[in-house]
């Protein structure tokens, strides 16, 4: 039976988790986040045979999308970021620079990512339709985004560097807004199923529920 399957791991020197996910079948595959590590992203790729066809984006700051530029090109796939974060994917040069990172330049935004957007997978006879939906959570960034699916036997959130195990993104960076991560993350993300699975943007996973019950910054 043909299936979605997933694989989460971290990428670069600031250990940005990436997340693929991609049919069993047809091996068209949604990648999250490519982060820092272009060699080992496109290992991935290779040994698994991707045909990879997004690179979809939680934010953009350097550790998440330094190396998308260069996998896209090598898959022909499409970059796609929030357009709140157009000038910070831009000023990717200076980011890295202030990080003590060699600059890389940006490339070209394909789609910007909006509020509610469905993915979907597609294989031989059929597709895995809308099986992936954005959800819009500024205050790390201001085009902060979470993606967020049902199709697993547990949902799963994708949630960048918007919620963490027993914390939240950090708020002092161009863009951010401690008032407006509290309440993305209390009003878009609580609200989820307590079972759902977080896939954070560094660090381990945890869950909606144990956040909600134990985040020192954010109370469910």
């Amino acid at each position: 039976m043909n299936k979605l399957l997933m694989k989460s791991f971290p990428t670069g020197s600031l250990g940005c988790n990436c997340s693929i996910i991609y049919s069993e079948e047809s091996k068209e595959a949604i990648i999250i986040d490519p982060g820092d590590d272009e060699q080992l992203i496109m290992n991935e790729v290779h040994q698994l045979g991707l045909k990879v066809k997004l690179l979809l984006h939680t934010h953009a700051h350097f550790d998440h999308i330094s190396c998308s530029k260069s996998v896209k090109e090598k898959t022909n796939s499409k970059l796609c970021l929030h357009k709140g974060d157009e000038l910070l994917y831009k000023s990717l040069p200076v980011q890295r620079s202030m990080f003590g990172f060699a600059p890389a330049m940006a490339g070209k935004v394909d789609e910007w990512i909006e509020d509610g957007q469905e993915y979907s997978i597609g294989f031989e006879n059929g597709e895995f339709k809308n099986f992936l939906q954005t959800i819009y959570t500024p205050g790390h960034t201001e085009g902060s985004c979470s993606f967020y699916t049902e199709y697993f036997d547990q949902p799963v959130l994708f949630a960048g560097d918007t919620l963490f195990q027993s914390s939240i993104g950090r708020t002092d960076l161009p863009g951010g807004d401690f008032e407006k991560i509290k309440k993305s993350i209390k009003e878009r993300l609580y609200c989820l199923p307590d079972e759902t699975r977080v896939i954070t943007g560094h660090g381990a996973e945890t869950q909606i529920y144990q956040e909600k019950k134990f985040n020192p910054f954010v109370s469910g």
